[in-house]
Parts: C-alpha cells; structure tokens; sequence
C-alpha cells in the first residue's frame, strides 16, 4: 500500500485501519453501478468499505456476465458483496417458503456468498426468520440479519428480541433498520440506540442509517444520524446503507476530519 501524505497528523488508535477489519465495517450502497464506476470508486476508497449490499431486487435486472463480473471486482478489493433482503422478502411473499432454497441455491451458484434476512415489508414471525436462516446456512451462505421496520417504531425490547433470533438461527451479524433510530422530528432516538447498545453486543451488529425513502426524512436528519452514532460509540461503530459517494465523507468523519470536527473527548 502507498503511503499516505501528512504523516505528522496522527489519526485516532481506536480506529481499526487495516483491512479485514473486525470493527468499524461500512456498508456501501450498490444501486446498479456501472463496472467502470465501481472500478474508480474502489481504486480510491476501497481500504475504506468492508460490505457492499445489492440493494433491493437489483441483482435479478443485470445479465448474469455483469453480475458476475461486479461481484469479482468488490471480492478483488476486499469488500464482501451481497444481496439486499428485500429481494428475499419478495421471494418469500411471492413463493413462500418453496421459493426459499432455490433463490439461496441459485445466489450460491452465481457466487453470492452472504444475503440479508430481513422483514422491511413483508412481516416475518419468528419461526418464519428462524426457518428462512436456517436454509440460507444450509446452502453455504452468510447471512446478515436486520431487524426494524421501516414504517413503525418496534421499540429496544422488540429489536433486541429479534436480533437474538437472529444470532440463534445462524446470522453473524444484524443490522438495525435505520427508520428506527430516528424520532418522528428526524432527530436520532438516543433513548433506543442507548437501549440497544445495553442489550445487545454491539460487535455484532451493524446501524443502518435511514434515506429520503422514508416519509418525512431528509438528508440533513441521515447525517445528524451518522454524526450521532459516531460520537456515541467511536469511530469504530459499525455503518451501513453508505451511498458511494458519502463514503470518504464517512471515513473522515470517523478520524475527525469532517464538518464536526475532531470527536468529543472519551
């Protein structure tokens, strides 16, 4: 790796640098990008992405070659591609559980590797998750689980009950839906992230930030939510649902670089 200009600027220790890191995972948003785009954003910013999500049903709209091809390039730059769990969810409300296994068989045979359960849309009961987890480790893949609901608040118990469903069945890791971390005015519901942060270990889990698809949300309140999330547990939080080009905005922020300034002292 070439060096880095301005050596005498210290950056924090807390900070986990070196790649595959353990901690401090940023999730990249993939909404359909171009090869030769996602080839530029990774030659510039891939030390700094862990994890990029095919966003929705994305992945079933490109020619099987190209598809191939953009998982090849993230796994080329270290960062782990993978399927968005709406387009399970869709699977499910479309097929049931018969059309579980032949999406994850098929995922497996494309070279997907990790796909997201999650129940944005189409609401899963617990042993619906459990059984949904449990064949997509039965064919080979990882899974990241997410727990939330994009349009009503679920409150820390019930989140942390679902993730715990979540660990149980399999998944490695959870991420928490981004709707549920702000209040109804778009300011980050402190009261819930602590919630969680006491409930669960949060090592393992992922906080999705929110988007201007919710109702009511604007990016103003997104970037209160990272700044908020950082400043709360480090600059080793774990951050998901990155648009490419909010990621080098997103890793200053993290090393005190960015608009807020250096972190308040721990």
């Amino acid at each position: 790796m070439n060096s880095q200009p301005f050596q005498q600027i210290p950056l924090p220790a807390q900070r986990s640098s070196h790649k595959p890191r353990r901690q401090g995972l940023t999730m990249m948003m993939d909404w359909g990008i171009p090869l030769g785009q996602q080839r530029d954003w990774l030659e510039l910013q891939s030390r700094y992405v862990d994890l990029a999500k095919l966003v929705v049903g994305t992945a079933r709209l490109y020619e099987e070659r190209y598809l191939r091809d953009k998982l090849a390039l993230y796994r080329e730059h270290q960062v782990s591609p993978f399927l968005g769990g709406q387009f399970l969810e869709y699977v499910f409300a479309t097929q049931g559980m018969a059309g579980v296994r032949p999406y994850c068989e098929e995922a497996r045979r494309l070279g997907v590797e990790a796909l997201e359960v999650s129940d944005n849309v189409v609401t899963l009961d617990s042993a619906q998750r459990r059984d949904i987890i449990a064949t997509a480790v039965d064919c080979g893949l990882h899974v990241h689980g997410e727990v939330g609901s994009k349009s009503e608040a679920s409150g820390a118990a019930t989140l942390i009950a679902q993730a715990e469903e979540c660990f149980a069945a399999g998944a490695e890791v959870v991420l928490v839906e981004g709707a549920e971390l702000l209040r109804n005015d778009g300011s980050p519901d402190g009261d819930l992230i602590a919630g969680l942060r006491d409930g669960l270990d949060t090592r393992r889990v992922i906080f999705e930030l929110s988007g201007t698809w919710i109702p009511g949300t604007h990016l103003c309140d997104v970037y209160k939510l990272k700044v908020f999330l950082v400043h709360t547990f480090g600059p080793d939080v774990n951050l998901a649902n990155i648009l490419p080009d909010q990621i080098w905005e997103t890793e200053t922020l993290r090393v005190g670089l960015s608009v807020p300034g250096p972190p308040p002292a721990r």
